[in-house]
């Protein structure tokens, strides 16, 4: 024992001093930092610290004597990790006489669950008989929350409230694997915002945060309880819908999230239009995993996105070869200005009244020295991912007022702006510069602008628009009303002219369609605005004469010419032809878009080679077959696992007509698929690996070991 010069001697508490370990044990009880509890052999509580008492809002006399398991409920968690554990009950340690250690609880305590860290061992008497179990107790209530907090903030977007990156990986993942014991499918929606950029550079990041929120709020009325919607960072969201793979219905709801994704948004007293672009895979399908399956519908989205945005794309085998494609595309779009492999074409505008020329508009082309002429939509969202856009359309600009100052007849010309060109700070100067090297009168320039040059700041876009009104120039709204909805701007912005977009024009004249009254509304309003009409896309007479009936004061489309080259168009004003006569089908029809590939026909197990002409929603035309009778059933593979049902109700020679039982639905594109699809579970039940679907899906589930159907043929075939 020590002595201290000032304070006595210290007195250590001995293991016999039973008064004052009973007041150190007393003053940790009161401290709240535990508590104790002990239980007879019978499992029976029979000591509780009183502070617990207290908490419980109960006495000795009601807790004392009831079976510890009644007060203490293992606590088995609300995470799916936790779920995933096995918790065992108190009751097995109890009745195994194990020792207990940092066992987590629940007590029922005024009426909310308090969440308790349990410890103890048995106790044994000199006989070593079983005489119950001393144990301690912690609230660790407040450790708990903070813990789940933490926890989400790492599986959760702190801005949008949705699941993150992190989460997402981890929740298909275990999705993938469950459902692939229980034979089941799950679709993936992979989401990337368009011109959200543009938002961001306009009015500001926390105006980009904003709108992210709004996004988030309106993809979960679209979806309510049927998936789960993350955030991969960025503007890319991913959504995960499982027990869906009818293309139909994925496409319905892509079509669905396109539309009012591109609603307006109003933040902060300020307007903002975006845009969306999808993809979309499903599994087994197009992948097994998580990484397969994420990668497939990033694929889909970057096709979407290269089909001119606003879009969306399932999977094929074929994007793989796509992607390859664009991003070849991309490189040369970077040398194709300097190697003057961009050139104008001009597609004639003529008034409704009399034909007559009224001016051109201007469509640029790429001339691609391998690939021949390149789609516009193709090569122009290529340009907008590589920052080109403003570059080509100021070359545009500028190569168009050369042009047209060379006409020899006064005519207008029409040039389309791209949102981002026209956001540029020297948009206006860039214009200016046109006109004034080309002397090009201004008046006769017209500037096609979309509905999307609002995605930003309002009064910032009509100083330009007024500033460009000063200059002279016209100015056109181009496609209108195909999604950005609010005509409020129309009240304020100087335009000219309003361009009625070719999907009102295309299938007008069919009966039940609402396009022609939405004609006249659209003529209607431009006519109370004093402003000229374009019917954009007319092909067909019939066409022709409901635009025209509806009061359109010009028109623009295949009926009177497709867009022709410089020199075409210098020609044929040389020569005076002002005046277009009309010439095309009489009548609408459904489009039937023209193939040239071979694929497999299915009867009676053996499977032909044909050549594919054209298909449509409804039917398809095929030739290789010879002499086939009306009526004859055939199932068209169309490859990639899609089988269609099909009748034959015109045959002649080797040329056969077939209308589907089921009709195609589109793919996002300009292409058509099957609602369904061969499943994997199917081939793998007829005896091959798992795996996504192959090319000849079919060869797989209905052919010997290498594929091969084998069976007597009916028909002959012949070459197509």
């Amino acid at each position: 024992m020590r002595s201290g010069d000032d304070h006595g001697q210290c007195e250590p508490i001995a293991l016999n001093d039973h008064a004052r370990r009973i007041e150190l044990l007393e003053s940790f009880e009161k401290s709240g930092l535990g508590w104790f509890w002990a239980s007879d052999a019978q499992g029976r509580l029979i000591y509780l610290s009183q502070g617990a008492i207290e908490l419980l809002q109960s006495t000795e006399d009601e807790l004392y004597g009831t079976p510890v398991t009644d007060l203490f409920h293992v606590d088995k968690g609300d995470r799916e990790e936790d779920a995933e554990r096995e918790v065992r009950p108190l009751a097995y340690y109890l009745s195994a006489r194990n020792s207990i250690s940092n066992l987590r609880v629940k007590m029922p305590i005024r009426g909310e669950d308090r969440y308790i860290e349990l410890a103890g061992k048995p106790l044994f008497d000199r006989s070593n008989r079983f005489s119950g179990y001393r144990g301690s107790a912690k609230d660790v209530t407040a450790q708990r929350e903070t813990q789940r907090d933490a926890e989400r903030l790492s599986q959760y977007d702190s801005l949008t409230g949705l699941a993150n990156r992190h989460r997402m990986h981890k929740q298909l993942d275990a999705k993938l694997k469950h459902f692939r014991n229980d034979k089941r499918v799950c679709a993936l929606m992979m989401v990337d915002l368009d011109r959200f950029k543009q938002v961001n550079d306009t009015l500001g990041h926390p105006a980009g945060d904003e709108l992210l929120k709004q996004v988030a709020a309106r993809l979960g009325q679209i979806f309510g309880h049927r998936g789960e919607i993350g955030r991969l960072g960025g503007d890319e969201f991913l959504i995960m819908l499982p027990d869906v793979d009818d293309r139909g219905e994925l496409g319905d709801l892509a079509a669905r999230v396109i539309q009012m994704i591109a609603q307006p948004y109003s933040i902060n007293g300020s307007r903002a239009i975006i845009g969306v672009s999808l993809g979309v895979a499903i599994a087994p399908y197009d992948g097994l995993d998580a990484e397969e399956l994420i990668k497939a519908a990033d694929l889909a989205l970057y096709a979407a996105k290269g089909g001119g945005r606003g879009q969306y794309r399932f999977y094929s085998s074929e994007l793989k070869d796509g992607a390859k494609f664009r991003r070849m595309l991309e490189e040369d779009l970077r040398d194709a200005l300097h190697k003057d492999e961009l050139v104008m074409h001009y597609q004639p505008i003529v008034k409704a009244k009399d034909y007559k020329l009224s001016g051109f508009e201007a469509l640029i082309r790429w001339d691609h020295p391998e690939r021949g002429f390149v789609p516009p939509d193709v090569f122009i969202s290529c340009a907008e991912d590589i920052g080109m856009i403003s570059e080509i359309g100021e070359w545009a600009l500028r190569k168009v007022c050369e042009q047209a100052q060379q006409w020899p007849v006064e005519l207008r010309v029409a040039v389309n702006v791209s949102p981002t060109q026209f956001a540029n700070d020297d948009f206006v100067a860039v214009v200016q510069r046109a006109l004034q090297s080309s002397g090009l009168a201004p008046n006769r320039l017209e500037l096609e602008i979309t509905e999307s040059v609002f995605a930003g700041d309002e009064e910032q876009t009509l100083k330009i628009f007024h500033a460009l009104k000063d200059l002279g120039v016209r100015l056109a709204l181009d496609d209108f009303g195909t999604g950005y909805s609010s005509m409020s701007y129309l009240r304020h912005a100087p335009f000219d002219k309003i361009k009625i977009d070719q999907s009102f024009v295309r299938g007008s004249t069919e009966e039940g369609n609402n396009n022609s009254a939405i004609i006249s509304a659209i003529v209607s309003l431009a006519r109370a605005l004093k402003m000229e009409t374009v019917a954009e896309g007319t092909e067909t007479k019939d066409e022709l004469e409901l635009v025209i009936k509806r009061g359109a004061s010009h028109i623009q489309g295949y009926i009177f010419s497709r867009p022709i080259t410089h020199e075409e168009a210098l020609e044929r004003l040389d020569k005076g032809e002002l005046v277009y006569e009309p010439r095309g089908p009489e009548k609408y029809r459904a489009e039937r878009k023209t193939v040239l590939r071979k694929i497999g026909i299915i009867h009676d197990d053996h499977r032909y080679q044909v050549t594919l002409r054209n298909i449509s929603k409804t039917g398809a035309r095929v030739e290789g077959l010879l002499d086939v009778p009306v009526g004859t059933a055939f199932v068209l593979d169309l490859g990639d696992g899609q089988l269609a049902v099909a009748t034959v109700r015109r045959s002649r020679k080797h040329v056969i007509g077939l209308e589907f039982e089921t009709p195609l639905i589109s793919d996002g594109a300009d292409g058509l698929c099957t609602r369904h699809r061969v499943s994997p579970y199917e081939i793998e039940a007829a005896g091959r690996p798992l795996a996504a679907l192959p090319k000849d899906a079919y060869g797989m589930l209905a052919g010997d070991r290498n594929g091969r159907i084998l069976s007597v043929p009916r028909f002959a075939e012949v070459e197509g």
